[in-house]
């Protein structure tokens, strides 16, 4: 898709989208990219749950459901859709990056800014490897009942590339860049310019190039479509989207 237009015809699209919508259209791939994510696993082919239990006991499944908005059965549901990705590549069940990159682009090999992202905010003990239990926490934040705070700090996180706790500059043109070569959008240079430069003219109030949490907290109240792709609808009942998860259990929700 391509988006070189003459300068005239750029300048009333430009004004005619709010800042909200500007950089809202560059959350949405990323948001997409979950989706794809739960989808690609879960409506494998000719696949259904082994009748055998693996190494998440019931008494973990249980705490994990009382500390998330999912229940029992979801959770048991996301942990048949963890172990079919995390013996993709390295049978160890444990997901590997390059076993999320091959359930997210079909390749398990390649530099890609999206998938180094989502697989550092996923990884929050940083060792390399994404467990179940961070796989269930990193999920939840995009669960309809999730509080618009946590969403909020997720997505900050996300822009926070060199994890400064300041959203930068060229952060933002960092992701915005690899988000269009991953639509396959191509925007001119002055377009981009111009939205990055509108975008931090009214989220960066006090004006040193930079974004901090509460200017970004603040950003999000003025443009709270900033977050309507943070929320995946059929996380409220994951294992009614895949009725192929459904088992019986010996936990009761």
């Amino acid at each position: 898709m391509d988006f070189n237009n003459n300068s005239s015809s750029r300048s009333p699209r430009l004004s005619s989208l709010t800042i909200g919508e500007r950089i809202c259209a560059a959350c949405i791939p990323f948001a997409a990219i979950i989706e794809i994510f739960i989808l690609a696993v879960g409506n494998c082919l000719e696949w259904r749950p082994s009748v055998k239990r693996n190494r998440c006991g019931f008494l973990d499944i249980a705490r994990l459901a009382d500390g998330s908005r999912f229940t029992v059965n979801e959770v048991e549901a996301l942990y048949e859709l963890y172990k079919k990705l995390s013996n993709s590549i390295i049978k160890d069940g444990l997901i590997h990056k390059e076993e999320l990159q091959l359930a997210l682009f079909q390749a398990p090999h390649g530099e890609n800014l999206f998938l180094d992202r989502l697989f550092d905010l996923f990884d929050e003990k940083r060792n390399g490897v994404i467990e179940f239990e961070e796989f269930v926490r990193a999920l939840n934040v995009f669960h309809p009942y999730a509080p618009m705070e946590e969403k909020t700090d997720f997505a900050f996180r996300l822009y926070d590339l060199r994890q400064t706790g300041f959203i930068e500059r060229e952060e933002v043109k960092q992701m915005v860049i690899a988000i269009l070569l991953e639509s396959d959008v191509k925007l001119p240079d002055d377009l981009l310019e111009a939205i990055i430069d509108k975008t931090f003219a009214d989220a960066d109030a006090d004006k040193d190039g930079k974004i901090n949490k509460e200017e970004w907290k603040a950003f999000v109240v003025r443009h709270p479509n900033l977050l309507n792709n943070m929320t995946l609808p059929y996380l409220k009942d994951i294992s009614t989207v895949f009725p192929s998860f459904i088992f019986n259990t010996e936990v009761e929700d």
